[in-house]
C-alpha cells in the first residue's frame, strides 16, 4: 500500500455557527480562543489544492467552500500521508479528537 493519502483541516469562519446543521453536531461547542470551528476532510491530493478545490466549488463541502478561511497544517501535517485505509480511520479519529478538544467540527 502506498502512502498517498493525507488528513487536513481547514478553520471555518465563525459565521459557521449560525447553520442549525452545524450546531445540531457540536451541542457542546462553546466559541473560545484558540478553538474555532474547523472542517476535517481526507484526500488524495496535496492539502493545498483539495482546499483550492473547495474554495473553487469544485467536489466542495458547502461548509468548507462557504466559510472556509485556511488550512491548519500544524494540526495535521505531521500525519501525512498515509494509505488509504488509514486515512479513512484518521479523519474520522482526528475529527472526534479535536471536538473532544472544544473545537467545532464539521466532518462529513
Amino acid at each position: 500500500m502506498r502512502a498517498r493519502h493525507h488528513v487536513y483541516v481547514i478553520e471555518l469562519d465563525p459565521d459557521v455557527w449560525r447553520e442549525p446543521k452545524f450546531r445540531r453536531a457540536n451541542p457542546d461547542y462553546a466559541p473560545l480562543p484558540g478553538k474555532p470551528c474547523v472542517y476535517v476532510g481526507m484526500t488524495g491530493l496535496d492539502p493545498d489544492t483539495r482546499f483550492d478545490q473547495h474554495k473553487a466549488n469544485i467536489k466542495s463541502n458547502r461548509f468548507a467552500h462557504q466559510y472556509g478561511l485556511q488550512l491548519l497544517p500544524d494540526i495535521y501535517q505531521s500525519l501525512n500521508p498515509m494509505p488509504y485505509a488509514d486515512a479513512q480511520f484518521m479523519e474520522v479519529d482526528l475529527a472526534i479528537r479535536l471536538r473532544d478538544a472544544g473545537f467545532g467540527v464539521w466532518q462529513a
